[in-house]
């Protein structure tokens, strides 16, 4: 990937514009935000541009008011949270594009934000309009995109605006990339994977992609159960998607033309019904499940296999749970080789990037985020990331 950062804008802003493409899609309570990842992300790239004295304007969707203004989906919300973490002038601008917005940007000083109204409250937004891009690039001098968990959208804001702006990637969507590049664009071999979750389904092209990439791959999740299938092993009353098992035996194929070993457990925890710490829950070996049990987490002897495997990667890309972490005592193998893989990570022999909304609550829970190499925050541009996809956002950063 070749992509300008801000390190290639001036040292001097000041009399500029910069449109900052940020991703504040965050949930909120109680008038303020619950959980506030993505905008702390963000931090970096406003308080920078802010002390080159740049005027800052923060174009960024806000739920999904499917193309038409929606009070409770306003942009204006996010006012006093981004004042209070930014300690910045920050202020509401009633649109994203034409002439009242251009009146409240000239007057704004130099080193303040300005949040612009959602995105989305105009229909061309998700439609990458060209008229609107157009509109939205008039505001700003520079156009800077540091919104990876979106760049997966072809919008206006993330695409378009890019076309008529010099385009550059903050500092949030820097790291994102570069971590990524490590991973699995140029990584240092061998090279593992760790892909959980509930259906093959939502994951195939995932795992095709992978098994041409990697040397290592780990399968878990309740996903794992349709590849045990497809190996002959009955799996009780687990989730199992019959129909993917072709697709399941056609993976194993192309795992073994690119030299790619599928790790999938030899022993699990079942119990009869899936509730917190069942009566019924006990370990066994794949081959024992009960025709009225089902599979909920990996087993202690699985799980130490998978940690050596990891011993011997020097890079490690994870996206999904081993087992129903949610609930225990089905989080007790993605807590072990979450923290295995931290250690490694820790004492310099492993390079770790995960990435996925349940990816980030295992490794939370496990309490290792903090120790992996990186842990993306996006969900939608992780996953089409790991199936091997252009990403338009990107896309539009680079040349």
């Amino acid at each position: 990937m070749s992509f300008k950062t801000l390190d290639d804008l001036p040292g001097d802003l000041s009399g500029k514009t910069v449109l900052v493409r940020c991703d504040l899609n965050v949930p909120m309570a109680d008038g303020d935000v619950s959980d506030d990842t993505r905008l702390r992300a963000h931090l970096p790239t406003l308080n920078e541009l802010c002390d080159r004295q740049a005027k800052v304007l923060i174009l960024s969707h806000f739920r999904r008011p499917n193309g038409a203004p929606q009070p409770g989906m306003s942009t204006a919300l996010l006012v006093e949270p981004l004042r209070e973490r930014t300690k910045r002038s920050v202020r509401y601008i009633e649109d994203c594009q034409g002439p009242e917005a251009k009146r409240a940007i000239g007057i704004m000083l130099p080193a303040s934000i300005g949040i612009l109204e959602n995105t989305r409250f105009h229909k061309g937004e998700t439609e990458n309009d060209p008229a609107l891009a157009a509109a939205m690039a008039e505001l700003g001098d520079y156009y800077v995109n540091d919104a990876f968990s979106a760049a997966h959208r072809a919008h206006a804001s993330t695409v378009g605006v890019a076309k008529h702006l010099p385009a550059f990637a903050g500092r949030a969507m820097e790291a994102e990339l570069t971590a990524l590049d490590t991973a699995l664009g140029s990584p240092e071999h061998p090279v593992a994977a760790v892909v959980g979750g509930a259906k093959v389904s939502t994951k195939l092209a995932v795992l095709e992609n992978l098994v041409e990439k990697v040397d290592h791959l780990i399968i878990g999740g309740g996903m794992a159960n349709t590849f045990l299938a497809a190996r002959e092993v009955q799996v009780g009353k687990s989730l199992m998607e019959a129909d993917l098992v072709p697709q399941a035996n056609a993976i194993f194929a192309a795992a073994d033309k690119h030299d790619c070993t599928i790790h999938l457990p030899y022993d699990v925890i079942v119990a009869k019904e899936f509730a917190p710490n069942p009566d019924s829950v006990r370990t066994c070996n794949v081959h024992e499940v009960a025709a009225d049990e089902m599979i909920l987490d990996v087993g202690e002897g699985a799980v130490e296999m998978y940690g050596d495997a990891l011993k011997n990667c020097r890079t490690l890309v994870w996206n999904g749970p081993l087992g129903a972490f949610e609930t225990e005592p089905f989080d007790k193998a993605t807590v072990a080789l979450a923290r295995t893989a931290a250690a490694l990570t820790k004492e310099g022999g492993l390079v770790s990037v995960a990435g996925g909304g349940d990816t980030v609550a295992a490794l939370n829970h496990a309490g290792v985020a903090d120790d992996f190499t990186f842990v993306s925050t996006a969900g939608g541009a992780f996953l089409e990331w790991m199936e091997g996809k252009a990403l338009p956002g990107v896309a539009a950063l680079e040349g």
